[in-house]
């Protein structure tokens, strides 16, 4: 992204060079798969009592398909999605190819990847492979001895399924170790087309106020 002078004029607009948009979101419908215990998705098709259009109730979990994880969302009086820095969710990222790690990402793996400092970081895993059609009680998640040495250097980081930890785990830092930093959590993202390299990223939540998290749509640019 670079900033374009309009004439003479002091004013000024981003431009964005790319060729190519991959949508790396899940689809929201009455089919989407959702993490176990978390609300299903409903959607009622109605008429608008006012001008008889068609409208639709949608009912849903702020942690639905693709979606955003905010402090609040693992810890008591944490901040909130409101908090969250817009600036994190739009901007060079890098996919880093995770597919050989089949129980969890590793330290081994994420530390081969030599990130940056303040780089925004997807990771994609054996789950893009295996697809979103049902859900894998064995979900590949983030090692904690990963996600304390990525805390410590990432703005943002995305997994592609939806929980960053361990179903069924007591060890809670590979939430903590993010959140408590107001790192955001991308989680449900699909990058089955994907491959490892640096994309552009574009990915806002929903605006919701106080919230613990929300559905985002989320694409790369190329």
């Amino acid at each position: 992204m670079r900033l374009k002078k309009i004439q003479d004029k002091n004013i000024y607009k981003h431009t964005m060079n790319y060729s190519k948009i991959i949508d790396i979101s899940l689809s929201i419908g009455t089919e989407t798969i959702i993490y176990p215990g978390n609300p299903a998705v409903k959607i009622e098709e109605l008429r608008s009592s006012a001008s008889g259009s068609t409208i639709s109730k949608i009912t849903l979990g702020s942690h639905t398909a693709t979606h955003v994880d905010a402090q609040k969302h693992v810890i008591e009086g944490g901040k909130s999605l409101d908090d969250l820095p817009l600036t994190a969710f739009i901007g060079e990222c890098r996919v880093i190819d995770c597919t050989k790690d089949r129980h969890a990402v590793s330290l081994e793996t994420v530390e081969k990847a030599q990130i940056q400092k303040e780089e925004r970081i997807l990771l994609k895993t054996y789950n893009s492979l295996r697809g979103f059609r049902t859900f894998y009680e064995d979900f590949i998640y983030v090692s904690s001895e990963a996600a304390l040495y990525l805390s410590e250097i990432v703005q943002i980081i995305g997994i592609d399924y939806f929980s960053i930890k361990q179903k069924g785990s007591k060890d809670n830092r590979p939430h903590t170790a993010f959140l408590e930093k107001n790192i955001p959590i991308i989680e449900g993202i699909d990058l089955s087309k994907v491959e490892e390299g640096v994309y552009t990223l574009v990915a806002l939540p929903l605006k919701l106020t106080a919230r613990d998290g929300a559905p985002i749509r989320a694409v790369l640019l190329q």
